[in-house]
């Protein structure tokens, strides 16, 4: 046996600090331990000499210097590393958090704060029946934005937080998932299609859920307009550099959100991270897809997001719609119990799933048939320097990936004047549907940067064709994939929205219809125009989607933000391994982009699909990434960690990985060996 000199020679005192409200009791406390005692002896010895009789179980050990959880109770405090140094915290795992979501509506809620970021944000996604949370992040706010709202008037509005939905008996607060209800894939809808809220029949699947029927509308409808005088108020980034500072305070996946600093009833972001929408579905995503719906409305009011004035009248317009019949459904008392009625909504909504390339096709026969062509007569646009830009009638061939053009269409025979590669291009949209302007740019990699090509067309079809099969053409897909008819459809429909002179329909008078013109547009417009001029134009183009239902007016919002040039993109200020400048690097979904600062001009693409492995060297923060045909490229990121690019490049492989016919269970260890690194 051992004498108990002999123990005290290899114990020592260890002080913990208790959190606790009681305030007439101790809360530090001093134990004799020794190294070989586990941390679950550690916290049996705590609670026996606290003396307060109550449930323990979601308490752990913080370790205040080294900024981590001591949550494998089975290891020593040898193994662990803890001295007598040490300060320890025993305090709660579940705090509560304040969530500003897309829609600008603050909720507050018990989230897990020993848990990564990534487990947090599937749980509180489940408590806000949004599907897909690998989608969304945390986001810290910009310390600009904090700043501006700082030096506001104290009688001035407040955009954000005009009243918070407190969620604190939500499922989470106790360590639980959300119900699983809400999660059946073959159950009948949450939600109406039509105007979004609870369905009578099914609010029973909420169950326990803190989502009663008034917070689920709060959730899944859009409720208030933004006045321009609250919209001068907000942070509005006006180059490159400043959209690169919204993206430098996403929260590590990897990590806690203690571990980041992130403290008790602190407030951050929910957004959308990665532009990937995978499996939309109206019967079950009302909340998912009005919050993404908020995310690019605020996008283009705020001109995060370039648009042209074509473009923003069409999304003022979608909003009028989304106004206007909001309001005529609310003066009607409507019941959507009837299941035919739901059927119907099915049958109108089946073609409105929006998805982009989330996941591995299943390709149907006409995939390895012959492959389609097209042939038709076009212009080409060449730039030239200090000179005017040459247009020149040729014949043109699309086939495979490459486009060939001949002097006419009797030479198509023998060889091209040129042949041009569009894997990898950037492919940008130029188009004035009033002026009848139907063009293609496209930006073509070379050993030297971009080659800047402009097609153009004759009419609305052949734009749609050609513009289609360049898009395709730009990911490695001909036109005999099954995704290039479905992308037609969308073009098309997109430009007949911005053709609204080609409704005979007479305009509305604006003064006969409530609402603010001014709210659906950014400030640029409103000082552009008179109110009751914007309206009027409002109305013009609102003629072309005034038969649309409230859901399907936010899908076609929706499609036409991921029709934008820079729709995905989010920027970094890089320094690239042996240039002597700074430059822009924008991550999407599919690519990387070198962009010029100063210009804003794209220099280089490079497509994920052509990424052999990319890593990270954590003593000089410097990211190296390597492509086929010997290509390599190495920078360091000025504006965020380089932590935050490692992990956005990462998520977007591990999300192409997801596909229709998997169950809804993420193989988390998958991403965060993609998106961790080896630090």
């Amino acid at each position: 046996m051992i004498s108990s000199n002999e123990y005290g020679s290899h114990s020592w005192e260890l002080l913990v600090t208790v959190d606790h409200q009681k305030e007439e009791v101790q809360k530090e406390f001093l134990l004799q331990v020794t190294g070989d005692l586990h941390v679950g002896g550690v916290m049996l010895k705590l609670v026996e000499q606290i003396k307060i009789q109550q449930d323990w179980s979601d308490y752990a050990l913080w370790w205040q210097q080294k900024k981590c959880w001591l949550l494998k109770t089975h290891w020593t405090l040898d193994k662990c590393g803890v001295q007598a140094d040490a300060k320890l915290f025993f305090t709660t795992q579940h705090k509560m958090l304040q969530l500003r979501l897309p829609n600008m509506k603050t909720v507050r809620l018990k989230v897990s704060f020993s848990s990564v970021v990534f487990k947090a944000v599937s749980d509180i996604c489940k408590v806000l029946n949004i599907r897909r949370s690998e989608e969304l992040s945390l986001l810290k706010q910009p310390e600009h934005a904090v700043k501006k709202k700082k030096k506001k008037d104290k009688n001035s509005k407040e955009p954000v937080t005009e009243d918070i939905l407190n969620l604190c008996d939500s499922p989470v607060s106790s360590g639980f998932s959300g119900s699983p209800g809400l999660y059946s894939k073959t159950m009948t809808p949450t939600y109406d299609p039509f105007s979004g809220t609870p369905a009578s029949s099914t609010i029973t699947w909420f169950g326990d859920s803190p989502l009663t029927e008034q917070n689920c509308g709060t959730l899944a409808l859009s409720h208030s307009s933004c006045s321009p005088e609250i919209l001068a108020e907000m942070y509005q980034p006006r180059t490159l550099a400043d959209k690169a500072k919204l993206n430098a305070g996403w929260l590590d996946s990897s990590r806690s959100l203690m571990e980041q600093g992130i403290l008790e009833d602190d407030q951050l972001l929910l957004r959308f991270k990665y532009y990937t929408f995978f499996d939309l579905n109206p019967k079950y995503d009302a909340v998912r897809i009005n919050q993404i719906y908020e995310q690019a409305r605020w996008a283009i009011l705020l001109e995060e997001i370039d648009c042209t004035e074509e473009e923003m009248l069409i999304f003022a317009a979608l909003q009028a719609q989304y106004h206007i019949s909001k309001l005529s459904l609310s003066s009607e008392a409507q019941d959507f119990t009837c299941e035919s009625e739901v059927d119907e909504v099915e049958a109108a909504l089946s073609n409105l799933e929006v998805t982009l390339e989330g996941g591995n096709r299943n390709n149907t026969l006409e995939d390895i048939t012959d492959i389609p062509k097209l042939a038709d007569n076009l212009r080409l646009v060449r730039p030239k320097k200090l000179s005017i830009k040459a247009i020149k009638p040729y014949w043109f061939v699309f086939t495979d990936t490459s486009v060939s053009y001949f002097k006419n269409k009797d030479s198509a025979q023998g060889e091209p004047i040129e042949k041009l590669n569009l894997k990898g291009c950037e492919v940008v949209p130029d188009v004035n549907v009033a002026t009848k302007k139907f063009g293609i740019k496209l930006l073509i990699p070379v050993a030297d940067g971009m080659n800047e090509v402009s097609l153009r067309c004759e009419n609305e079809n052949q734009y749609a064709q050609w513009m289609a099969a360049c898009t395709l053409a730009s990911k490695g897909k001909t036109m005999a994939d099954s995704s290039y008819h479905p992308e037609v459809h969308k073009i098309l429909s997109f430009l007949k929205m911005k053709n609204w002179t080609m409704s005979p329909q007479a305009v509305s008078d604006p003064e006969s219809i409530d609402m603010k013109p001014e709210c659906f547009v950014s400030l640029r417009y409103t000082k552009r125009y008179r109110p009751k001029q914007l309206a009027a134009r409002i109305l013009e183009a609102h003629q072309n989607v005034s038969a649309m239902t409230l859901v399907e007016a936010k899908l076609r919002f929706i499609q036409a933000w991921q029709s934008l040039p820079e729709f995905g993109l989010s920027y970094y200020i890089v320094r690239f391994k042996g240039s002597k400048k700074d430059d822009v690097l924008g991550v999407s979904y599919n690519r990387l982009i070198r962009i010029d600062l100063a210009t804003g001009d794209p220099i280089t693409t490079w497509r994920f699909s052509n990424m052999k492995q990319w890593n990270v060297n954590w003593e000089i923060r410097q990211v190296a990434i390597e492509f086929d045909q010997n290509v390599s490229i190495a920078f360091t990121s000025l504006s965020a960690d380089c932590k935050i690019i490692h992990e956005y490049i990462g998520g977007y492989i591990f999300l192409s990985t997801r596909s229709k016919g998997q169950n809804e269970t993420l193989d988390e260890d998958l991403f965060h060996k993609l998106t961790g690194g080896q630090e």
